[in-house]
């Protein structure tokens, strides 16, 4: 028998030296992985200061090791918790980051102004969704809303699908394989909310973080040269899809705000507004047709 309370102490340790920032978290939930208890599972029985079998310290080490060597917790694990969601990741899709929590809760409460507003079954479309964090997030929180959502990457769409497939019972929510630019061509003129988490990150500006660099796909991180090839497609194929008034939600880096708003208002969007997430960075600019 192993002392769980060692293992996972000696772990975060490890973690933290390695610039871990999640140190402690990340030793607790792995744990809770291997023995199927709750963070809080984990913490109670460190207190009382739990033996565990072998075979189950040899599992959380293999992990503990995984992690050290700057993989994901979500990619370990295989699972990513947004907002209400548990989703499915893996090698080939990007992992939703809690500032996107917030992006999707605007575009959340432009499905409740849609309804507000007297139609009965509003239209939303997610343009390059990911995981599904985004467009499950909207179908599942506003269950009277039509949900559409496009993916291009033929590596992160075995996760999307299923998370769509997890979550088809309980809401509308229709996923195809395509390119945001030319998709959903059937709804031209019909959709009250497009949101967006495009690739954004210039070329030349490699992220520093090892999760991010090496196990992110470029294809959810690199929006070219300067960030904003994949915008400019984003505000194009909003402006084709939304009725007049539809609003459009976009993610961006923290640098971005005022070079995605200033593309907005070229592209003769109103109501170009910045929005700053819960920690105070700029996080979406939002925009009405």
């Amino acid at each position: 028998m192993t002392d769980l309370n060692g293992l996972v102490r000696h772990a975060a340790t490890l973690f933290a030296a390695a610039g871990i920032d999640s140190a402690q978290a990340d030793a607790e939930l792995l744990a809770g992985h291997v023995l199927g208890l709750s963070r809080g599972g984990i913490q109670a029985q460190m207190l009382i200061e739990t033996q565990i079998a072998e075979s189950a310290a040899e599992e959380l080490s293999n992990l503990y090791g995984r992690r050290l060597a700057r993989e994901p917790l979500q990619h370990i694990t295989g699972l990513a918790p947004f907002r209400q969601l548990e989703l499915s990741v893996g090698k080939g899709v990007f992992i939703p980051r809690p500032e996107t929590e917030f992006v999707a809760q605007l575009a959340i409460d432009a499905i409740g102004s849609a309804f507000t507003r007297g139609d009965a079954s509003p239209i939303a479309v997610d343009l390059g969704t990911g995981s599904g964090a985004i467009a499950l997030s909207m179908a599942t929180e506003n269950p009277g809303a039509k949900i559409f959502a496009v993916e291009k990457s033929p590596d992160a769409f075995p996760f999307t699908e299923a998370n769509f497939q997890k979550y088809e019972s309980s809401c509308n929510a229709t996923l195809i394989l395509g390119d945001l630019a030319d998709s959903f061509t059937e709804l031209n003129g019909t959709v009250s909310v497009v949101a967006s988490n495009p690739p954004y990150i210039p070329l030349a500006a490699v992220p520093r973080d090892e999760e991010v660099r090496l196990h992110d796909p470029a294809l959810a991180l690199y929006g070219g040269d300067d960030g904003m090839s994949v915008i400019h497609h984003v505000s194009a194929t909003a402006k084709r899809l939304l009725v007049s008034g539809g609003a459009l939600i976009i993610e961006h880096a923290d640098s971005q705000s005022d070079q995605v708003s200033q593309l907005l208002l070229a592209d003769g969007w109103r109501e170009v507004r910045a929005h700053k997430d819960l920690t105070g960075r700029d996080r979406a600019v939002t925009a009405i047709k």
